[in-house]
């Protein structure tokens, strides 16, 4: 299975830069796998496609401001992505540029600290009010500071690098979905971020049933695929959870033969994970064409980036003929595109 079987063309005016003011305003194309018909609506009418007693399963991952900007000694730029927090102020981290040094300490001055009852200076846990990083491994950094809340403070939301701006304050509320609860995650699970509170509690009202798991979303997401044999690509493990609360209402829903729907890929793997025999630990299941879905009946999802594997899991879902035909009709019509872009159900 050839890498090249996953592309498609996008004009970049399509590629969303800013969320929608209202989260449910976004456009919905509905993408049916039995008959291969496409429909078009707004995401705040989506309930038109649920049934009675259909479970949603929503990712509660919520995405932490790990993008910081810090300086070299001699002055150069150095910009960090927190992957994971290894051990006390310990982080794996992705390093730009590339010839930062192993040893070589980095500064960052704090724009501002939220802990309280003491000085600026005693905030960032040094007597010049800075915090130090020193890169103590490939890919691996060790802060100075006081704790792990003040090295967060110094970051900002972590967009990806096709929204071609800086990261505002905006972002810090419309990145996140209304129900992030769980802290680990460096990208949001953008499916979700069309759901408001009102309307989770008018699907509620209408008989639909909700789930909330866990998959901090990582690395392993948008990691690109770089060998033409996608078969031979490996995903990078991330941690999931399926809550006894979550797990009871699956089981029930599959006893009753109702759909279970998943808000995103990432639920959607977290759900896959789950019912071959896990569901507390770390997932590396990459779901590309040939894949048997055992669980999904349903795919909420945004429109995904050429050659990814997200793209690789809806092709599984919908197959790559009536995916690309769907996509193809999105571009005509001229929906937004990608994290901030607009969303297609398929059923």
């Amino acid at each position: 299975m050839r890498l090249s079987d996953f592309d498609y063309t996008l004009p970049k005016k399509l590629i969303a830069q800013y969320p929608l003011k209202e989260r449910d305003m976004a456009r919905l194309l509905v993408l049916n796998r039995k008959n291969g018909t496409i429909e078009h609506c707004l995401f705040k009418n989506i309930i038109d496609y649920f049934q009675m007693d259909d479970l949603l399963v929503l990712n509660n991952t919520k995405v932490l401001p790990s993008r910081i900007i810090g300086s070299r000694v001699t002055g150069g730029k150095v910009e960090l992505l927190l992957l994971k927090q290894k051990s006390g102020l310990t982080f794996d981290a992705l390093i730009r540029p590339s010839r930062v040094k192993l040893k070589e300490k980095i500064i960052f001055t704090p724009p501002f600290l939220k802990h309280k009852g003491c000085s600026s200076q005693e905030r960032a846990g040094l007597n010049d009010g800075k915090i130090y990083g020193e890169v103590t491994a490939k890919n691996e950094v060790t802060f100075k500071a006081l704790d792990t809340e003040a090295i967060y403070n110094l970051g900002v939301m972590p967009l990806p690098p096709y929204i071609k701006r800086t990261p505002e304050d905006l972002d810090d509320v419309y990145y996140q979905t209304v129900y992030a609860k769980e802290e680990g995650a460096i990208a949001s699970p953008t499916a979700g971020l069309h759901f408001t509170k009102e309307l989770i509690k008018k699907t509620e009202s209408a008989g639909i049933n909700f789930a909330y798991v866990t998959l901090h979303v990582g690395v392993a997401t948008f990691k690109p695929v770089k060998i033409n044999d996608i078969t031979g690509h490996k995903m990078e493990p991330e941690y999931f959870k399926i809550p006894q609360e979550a797990e009871n209402i699956i089981e029930k829903t599959r006893r009753d033969k109702a759909r279970i729907i998943a808000v995103g890929t990432t639920a959607c793997r977290a759900l896959e994970s789950y019912v071959s025999g896990k569901k507390d630990g770390y997932t590396d299941l990459f779901i590309y064409p040939g894949y048997k879905f055992k669980i999904t009946d349903c795919l909420l999802t945004n429109f995904h980036l050429p050659r990814t594997t997200l793209f690789m899991l809806v092709c599984a879902f919908a197959g790559e003929k009536l995916i690309k035909k769907a996509y193809q009709e999105a571009i005509d019509k001229e929906y937004r595109f990608y994290s901030y872009g607009d969303a297609m159900l398929i059923v």
